[in-house]
């Protein structure tokens, strides 16, 4: 468990998000924005904002239930209760109805899923393929066991995408609202008479996709199965004719496990470096490089309004505080800093001066930097960047802010634990 923090954390300001730049301006600022995009933006594109668990299991299954080819389904974590029982129910009732599901999953991620529920799977008609056997000796001796699957997509019939930070995992089943997540479901699964503390819901962000971009996210699935299953993906529709069917731009970036070349970190620093009003920054994991804190000191210097949002809580102590080991100097650029408390915050978006928006499963950290397979969508598109910093506002309204005074008088307990975390940074 991470050290709490000896300091009065204040109520984050009411913050109000401007209105998204004039046409003129927003097209003469696109260049600069986008210039480290590895990938063309691909137009003609719709992209729905899916918050938390519940509702992007709902627009899953809603997707897998219309599947009539093909369901490619891939997720760091895959777990046999909660959503994952039902995850398997449906895709095994697709699959007997002829479509051809494939599942690939990673084996640290789900270490705690039973071989017996994969077991289930293959025997039911679905292809299953583990990324990375931890059982194998050579993997447990070596960088291997370093380099993760960490993306979450998903493609049905070569049309619909869904990517995002969301696992398939019982903890994000109540929800991240305070009222769902330490009451009504949540109470009645732990008992009325029950003294467990509840457990704070999961606050995540995925995306539900349809468009031409929906080749991107298949040919990213195929790549990786073909690379790591001996399962022949077969069927010829998988890249079916993909119309436009909105307005929105969008950019694919995605790395390979233990790359050195990361597209969606270049394209993050790029973007950071071209902005020049604001910044709405929120990530599970804040574990920077020192090119990344430049960027962010730097447009703050630039007069530009950074905020992150960050966790209060997290499933793991090491990072949280490692993170916290960067506060001071954030701080003193004036850089405003955020915690959520109420709820475990998973979610890794970003938005950019009301035009640039990125969702995906990539944190600000070495893990995902270096080590992790990681996909991100790039969105430029006003409406969509609104829609995130409304988004964005809500949380920062449960959220209390780090003041730079009080941060400053945080105990010596705190520090040390800072200090060791920050030793292991580049595991983290």
């Amino acid at each position: 468990m991470s050290a709490p923090v000896s300091l009065r954390l204040s109520p984050a300001p009411k913050l109000v998000p401007s209105k998204a730049p004039p046409v003129m301006a927003a097209n003469s600022r696109a260049h600069a924005l986008v210039a480290g995009l590895c990938e063309p933006l691909v137009t003609g594109n719709r992209v729905d904002l899916l918050q938390d668990g519940p509702g992007t299991y709902a627009a899953m299954f809603e997707a897998i239930a219309s599947a009539r080819d093909h369901v490619n389904l891939e997720s760091y974590i895959l777990e046999a209760e909660g959503p994952g029982e039902e995850f398997a129910r449906r895709l095994i009732a697709r699959a007997k109805a002829g479509v051809r599901v494939n599942v690939l999953y990673d084996s640290f991620g789900s270490i705690g899923t039973p071989d017996s529920y994969f077991d289930h799977l293959r025997a039911n008609g679905v292809n299953v393929c583990e990324y990375n056997p931890l059982r194998r000796l050579g993997n447990l001796l070596s960088r291997a066991l370093h380099l993760r699957d960490h993306r979450k997509l998903m493609v049905v019939d070569g049309r619909i995408g869904f990517i995002g930070g969301v696992n398939i995992s019982s903890v994000y089943s109540a929800g991240s609202s305070p009222l769902g997540a330490l009451g009504g479901s949540a109470t009645a699964a732990r008992g009325a008479d029950s003294t467990e503390p509840p457990r704070p819901g999961w606050r995540d962000t995925h995306v539900r996709v349809e468009g031409p971009i929906v080749a991107q996210l298949q040919r990213l699935f195929m790549r990786h199965w073909s690379k790591h299953s001996s399962i022949a993906l077969r069927g010829t529709h998988y890249f079916p004719p993909l119309a436009p069917v909105g307005a929105q731009r969008v950019a694919l970036t995605a790395c390979e496990a233990g790359r050195r070349r990361n597209p969606f970190y270049r394209a993050l620093l790029s973007a950071l470096d071209a902005s020049q009003h604001r910044v709405f920054l929120t990530t599970a994991y804040l574990v920077p490089t020192r090119r990344l804190m430049r960027s962010l000191v730097q447009a703050a210097h630039r007069g530009v309004e950074v905020h992150l949002l960050l966790p209060g809580v997290s499933d793991f102590w090491a990072p949280l505080q490692a993170g916290r080991s960067h506060y001071a100097r954030l701080l003193r650029a004036g850089i405003h800093l955020h915690e959520l408390h109420d709820t475990l915050l998973h979610a890794k978006t970003c938005v950019i001066d009301g035009m640039w928006t990125t969702v995906g499963s990539s944190n600000l950290d070495w893990r995902s930097f270096l080590h992790n397979a990681e996909a991100n969508l790039v969105v430029f598109d006003a409406t969509l960047a609104q829609e995130m910093e409304r988004v964005f506002m809500e949380d920062l309204a449960r959220s209390r802010e780090i003041v730079r005074a009080e941060w400053a008088r945080r105990g010596w307990r705190q520090r040390l634990v800072e200090m060791v975390a920050r030793r292991f940074e580049f595991f983290l």
